[in-house]
């Protein structure tokens, strides 16, 4: 029987570490510290009194995945995602202020309200939506890919999806035609080690994802997610493939969420100790001691988290003040 702790794949060696710089490496911390403030500043709220209702799914601990990878593509490349998505949106570009009046259920809300934490879609930043069907949406990357490749514009997609999706239908018919096609798409599996509250060893009789691709003669990558450096590097190795070649990759990094899978689960099928590994590889703090590292002066790290806690503390206002969404569809006229 496998633990959770042994999926790591990869050793922590600093000789590993990818080069950068202090400006390349401060904006992918710029954008991880606003989707975990972000995110801690939704779970507050959902707590208080129902200021966010319905659903709340937080991706605290795997925001290097979602800001890695998405600092790897172009602005006109697409991003599908789960419902795990905020840091995705914002990732792509998606404003504090729109995703918390979103689920705030504002009519100011990236969908006016109408969609929630499970929802989000941008078509001007080619955010092409967070599906509440596990699974569901990888023949849907694989159909804007197929688009992509039919226009010859250029555009890769990338589909983000957990471990969980991998044993469903949707998941194998997704593969199946971006391989058989070729179509450029990246299917990213965010291995946060839990389907739901269920262990890799009770989900999975291979627990390696990425050995998916090798059935359908597709390329693979698998390494750990702690590193947003390295996950914008091997990302981006599979997106040069995607738009040079229009040949897909499937990608297994590895992860972990430091809370439960939603704001209703308390995640007491964990140990302390297991939380506790994870947490000493929060991608947060490394990525900061890195910049430490790299010279990155003191003063510079605190207007930078100071320019942060501005934003989403703005942006919480911005969504506590504005109108409620419409009771009817706001697209359809009423006689």
């Amino acid at each position: 029987m496998t633990t959770p702790q042994s999926a790591r794949v990869e050793p922590d060696d600093p000789a590993d570490l990818q080069e950068t710089t202090v400006e390349e490496l401060a904006r992918l911390y710029r954008q991880m510290l606003a989707i975990r403030r972000m995110e801690e500043a939704a779970a507050k709220a959902y707590s208080q009194g129902g200021k966010i209702g319905g659903f709340l799914h937080l991706i605290i601990g795997q925001e290097a995945v979602c800001v890695g990878a998405t600092a790897a593509a172009q602005p006109d490349d697409y991003v599908v995602a789960t419902y795990r998505e905020h840091g995705h949106a914002y990732a792509k570009g998606v404003s504090a202020r729109a995703i918390l009046a979103e689920l705030y259920g504002k009519k100011t809300g990236l969908v006016k309200g109408l969609g929630g934490s499970m929802h989000l879609f941008d078509k001007k930043k080619n955010f092409l939506g967070g599906y509440g069907i596990v699974g569901g949406h990888v023949p849907i990357a694989a159909g804007a890919a197929f688009a992509s490749k039919y226009r010859n514009d250029g555009r890769v997609t990338l589909c983000f999806f957990g471990e969980g999706a991998s044993t469903i239908g949707g998941f194998a018919e997704g593969v199946a035609l971006a391989a058989l096609w070729k179509l450029p798409v990246v299917l990213i599996c965010e291995n946060n080690q839990y389907s739901m509250g269920t262990p890799l060893y009770r989900s999975l009789a291979v627990e390696d994802v990425s050995l998916r691709a090798l059935a359908h003669g597709m390329a693979r990558d698998r390494f750990d997610g702690d590193d947003v450096i390295k996950v914008k590097r091997r990302i981006g190795e599979a997106i040069e493939r995607a738009r040079t070649t229009s040949e897909p990759t499937l990608v297994e990094v590895v992860t972990y969420r430091f809370r439960g899978h939603s704001m209703s689960d308390p995640g007491l099928y964990r140990t302390k100790e297991e939380v506790e590994e994870w947490r000493r590889r929060d991608p947060l703090n490394r990525c900061r001691q890195r910049l430490v590292d790299l010279g990155m002066q003191d003063a510079k790290l605190e207007e930078l988290e100071a320019d942060v806690r501005a934003e989403i503390e703005d942006a919480v206002k911005f969504a506590e003040d504005s109108p409620p969404a419409d009771e009817y569809f706001p697209y359809v006229v009423k006689e």
